[in-house]
């Protein structure tokens, strides 16, 4: 008998010793719609299994739209702790296409002694502590997300970090999505934002900064996020529709290496029910299948 146990007061609960295959997948959606976040302890899965598991919840994505994947698996992004090209900053995953993956699953294949955790944040629970005010200003706000941005600038001099930027933003995309995102399951609002948003539009760039870094401060409060401690063979997955994540960087040069296989999602629908739309770059159909019926 399964037993999910709550690990964080606003998100997050986990399994220890469970086999995620052996659950119904009516079990987890329902477990993964009230808690965001389910980390399955030593899951004992290999990059087959992961894959096999993250496809019960529809098309898989490929790997990324820019950064090459693991060797000979095509679905697979290796997350890797290199120096210099550490994503440690807040963001939902590759928001800057029109159809970002809805989950994302994240494996451990090597962890530090100490250090290298995943902070995940609920952001629906940060919506819903805005003031009024600033959740009816919220809903009306659109938001470009780029993958052109200092997410990917090198912290380091190192040949190989300069060539991770020059990878990441071999194509440019940028999108227009709703600040506000509706949960096409729960219908819960979101606040759809991260480090891949850059300018709200109809307000300048300083505008823009000032009032993203309002809102992204009640999704980044403690009382929102949950802290995941990894050890290898553990599997994380997170609805990317409705979360951020941020890998603190704290670890020094020791090895770190996750797996991450994502689902393929919608195009946003913001809360009068209109849909994201690109600016720059095109659908990313390289990438991502688009859900019949969820296109438009």
């Amino acid at each position: 008998m399964s037993e999910l146990r709550q690990i964080g007061g606003r998100i997050g609960a986990e399994y220890t010793g469970t086999d995620p295959h052996a659950l119904s997948l009516n079990e987890i959606t329902t477990a993964l719609r009230r808690h965001k976040v389910l980390v399955f302890r030593d899951a004992g899965l290999d990059d087959e299994g992961q894959l096999r598991f993250a496809s019960r919840f529809g098309a898989l994505t490929k790997a990324h739209p820019t950064v090459p994947s693991v060797d000979g698996q095509p679905d697979i992004l290796p997350v890797r702790g290199e120096e210099g090209i550490r994503s440690n900053t807040w963001h939902t995953d590759v928001t800057f296409v029109r159809t970002p993956p809805k989950l994302s699953t994240l494996r451990a294949l090597v962890v530090p002694p100490y250090g290298g955790n995943t902070l995940i944040a609920n952001s629906a629970t940060a919506y819903r502590d805005l003031p009024r005010q600033l959740r009816d200003f919220a809903d009306r706000l659109w938001a470009v997300h780029t993958n052109d941005y200092d997410y990917a600038v090198p912290k380091t001099n190192s040949r190989q970090a300069a060539e991770y930027r020059k990878v990441f933003t071999s194509r440019t995309y940028k999108t227009a999505h709703p600040i506000v995102r509706v949960h096409p399951e729960t219908g819960e609002r979101g606040l759809f934002i991260g480090g891949f948003a850059q300018k709200i539009i109809g307000l300048s760039g300083s505008e823009s900064r000032d009032i993203l870094r309002i809102f992204q401060s009640y999704v980044t409060r403690p009382e929102n996020i949950v802290r995941v401690q990894w050890n290898p063979g553990d599997l994380v997955l997170f609805d990317n529709r409705i979360t951020q994540h941020y890998a603190p960087d704290d670890y020094g040069d020791l090895p770190r290496v996750l797996h991450r296989v994502t689902v393929a999602g919608d195009a946003p629908a913001g809360v009068t029910g209109d849909r994201s739309y690109i600016l720059e770059g095109d659908e990313a159909a390289h990438y991502t299948p688009v859900p019949a019926g969820l296109a438009a």
